[in-house]
């Protein structure tokens, strides 16, 4: 559907003359009274303030709302977000966010920054929240705040088509001791037990949970190994059959809090089936293992002085991920390869002497993949009230990405000789090879970044703000970037406001899109980063005490997009900047209290994107 982006100024002015040229603006502390904790956001500025005058497209979901919808995971809530689409990764069983329909491959994510309490969680290897460990369980979440749009400017990389913050509950928001357990469908099992107490200066809050679920396993009628199966005469399928989607979670978690300090750490581990499978072929036995250890200290003073106040932050993350796969069963047969003089020698070593012909995955085609990756993150921040009607943010910080260890064991080798190109080559013996010196599937690399960034909120008359930001980041290995926003909100009546707002945003490259080592997609050390442009209008009218509405409409357009390539004479792939998108859309919501214990809510999103490659 195209969108007539330049009726948007005419009908938004049209909306607000009809309520009133005269703002009322109400009291936060009225406002909080009247609607609690829900109206207000931090995500958007990185101070508190009333949801609908925030300079961005946001959202909030609070712990009573999951409890009231009855959301069982993340992805229920975010189905709920205007704009936000959830569907799974085609050969994993890991969830993936589509936001104004950009980004969400099949098997990535990268254009969504997640944080946890405001740090980020993303994965260096793949850019994006990896196989969705990063995720809390919910009955640990006090609030979710989103953005929907460019937030660069404030939060950098990878917050590209918007950034979601889950914020854990501590022991203000998480007081005594509660326990849970669920059953479901799918043998779904789940206990947790959750603690907040107070201790003098000294708050603690404690949290852990278990579960497990054997999945939906829906019925697969075809796979990769049935095409192989017809092409070369083999007859190893497990299809039909079973999708494997359960999963093993665990996740632990402590807060504490003292003075203006707080401590948080927390483990969450999972292990998950492989859905319909890493190579599309059924695979009942391979896992995924995630791991992910974080720890930050943060110490903060609203009032440091008189007009000053400052913060800081150092935070450590560890992922790690021990995959075990079998992309095909056993006795799969692939095209012959003989081996020959132009073989590398230490294949040759593998395979056979010269003239060897190999076919046939006797145990299966099998890898078992794994990375391990540090991030340390030191961050500080000023704000500055001294002047009438300012109030400026001024930030810095330091970012070390390092992936320091992989591993690459497998059974076979990837072809990459002419028209044979990508195809595995099995060894006769079938057993599990170290291939981290042969053929690796990704180099160890470590990635540093450099930032500042200031940003003004200025009330430039009574009912009207302008909120105005830059941010610039100085990255070890593809250089700096630079990117700005403007914001500008006015209160056009006391139960209407307007926003118009422009904003750029980056995706830094992953490590895998530059310094992967596979020929179905290699890494390019030479890509730059992803970036976007975005102008949006925003209407937010409270109808009635008991309505409220919404309407977005944004138009953007992207630059250097970030895909596999094929490489000349058609062997293999790499990845490239590969021109420009462009797109626009509306989002339209309604909140309607139809009582004290009935909240009815919908929203309609319409986008057209335009792959101008």
């Amino acid at each position: 559907m195209k969108m007539p982006f330049k009726l948007l100024l005419p009908l938004s002015l049209l909306m607000l003359q009809a309520s009133g040229a005269v703002a009322q603006v109400l009291e936060e502390e009225d406002l909080a009274l009247a609607y609690g904790d829900k109206e207000f956001i931090s995500i958007a500025t990185g101070a508190k303030q009333l949801l609908r005058r925030a300079p961005s497209v946001t959202s909030v979901v609070t712990a009573e709302d999951i409890k009231a919808m009855g959301a069982t995971n993340l992805d229920e809530v975010m189905e709920s977000i205007p704009g936000v689409h959830v569907t799974r990764a085609a050969n994993a069983n890991f969830s993936l966010y589509s936001i104004r329909g950009i980004g969400a491959t099949q098997t990535t994510n990268p254009q969504v920054l997640m944080l946890q309490n405001g740090i980020p969680t993303n994965s260096a290897w793949r850019g994006d929240r990896g196989q969705s460990v990063g995720a809390p369980l919910l009955e640990n979440i006090a609030r979710i705040e989103i953005i929907r749009g460019p937030g660069s400017a404030l939060y950098g990389a990878d917050a590209f088509s918007g950034v979601i913050n889950i914020i854990t509950k501590n022991a203000a928001t998480a007081p005594g001791t509660e326990a849970g357990a669920r059953l479901g469908s799918f043998n779904a099992q789940n206990i947790w037990v959750q603690h907040g107490s107070r201790h003098g200066a000294l708050d603690v809050a404690a949290y852990l949970q278990v579960g497990r679920s054997d999945g939906a396993g829906q019925i697969i009628a075809a796979d990769a190994a049935t095409r192989l199966n017809k092409a070369f005469g083999g007859t190893s399928s497990y299809a039909p059959g079973q999708m494997n989607t359960g999963d093993e979670v665990i996740d632990a978690q402590l807060d504490l809090g003292y003075d203006k300090w707080r401590l948080r750490g927390g483990i969450k581990q999972r292990s998950a089936d492989t859905a319909a499978g890493i190579a599309y072929a059924l695979d009942p036995n391979g896992t995924e293992k995630t791991r992910r250890i974080n720890a930050d200290l943060s110490w903060n003073n609203d009032n440091f002085t008189q007009n000053w106040g400052l913060g800081f932050t150092a935070n450590y993350l560890q992922q790690i991920e021990e995959n075990s796969y079998q992309m095909y069963p056993p006795g799969t047969i692939f095209p012959p390869y003989t081996v020959s003089a132009a073989t590398p020698a230490a294949i040759q070593a593998l395979l056979g002497p010269i003239g060897t012909t190999v076919r046939q995955f006797t145990n299966g085609m099998m890898g078992t993949p794994g990375r391990w990756e540090r991030q340390f993150r030191l961050s500080a921040n000023a704000t500055y009230s001294g002047f009438a009607g300012h109030s400026i943010r001024l930030g810095a910080g330091h970012e070390d990405l390092n992936m320091y260890q992989i591993q690459t064991v497998k059974n076979f080798w990837l072809r990459t000789d002419g028209a044979a190109a990508l195809i595995g080559v099995p060894v006769p013996t079938g057993g599990l090879i170290d291939y981290s010196v042969l053929q690796p599937h990704q180099l160890p690399h470590r990635r540093f970044n450099d930032y500042v960034y200031v940003q003004d909120e200025w009330n430039l008359a009574r009912d009207w703000s302008l909120t105005a930001g830059v941010r610039n980041d100085n990255f070890s290995d593809f250089g700096s970037t630079t990117n700005p926003r403007l914001a500008l909100v006015w209160d056009a009546a006391y139960d209407l406001t307007a926003k118009l707002m422009y904003g750029q945003a980056f995706r830094a490259p992953s490590f895998n899109e530059q310094y992967g080592v596979n020929p179905s997609g290699d890494g390019n050390p030479d890509i730059k980063p992803e970036s976007i442009k975005t102008l949006e209008a925003a209407v937010s009218w409270q109808a009635r005490n008991s309505l409220k509405l919404n309407l977005n409409l944004y138009r953007y357009t992207m630059k250097d997009a970030i895909r596999p390539v094929a490489k000349p004479g058609g062997i293999g792939s790499q990845f490239t900047n590969t021109g420009q998108l462009h797109g626009s859309g509306t989002e339209v919501e309604a909140v309607w209290d139809a009582s004290r214990n009935v909240r009815l809510t919908a929203n309609l999103a319409l986008q057209e994107t335009i792959d101008e490659t």
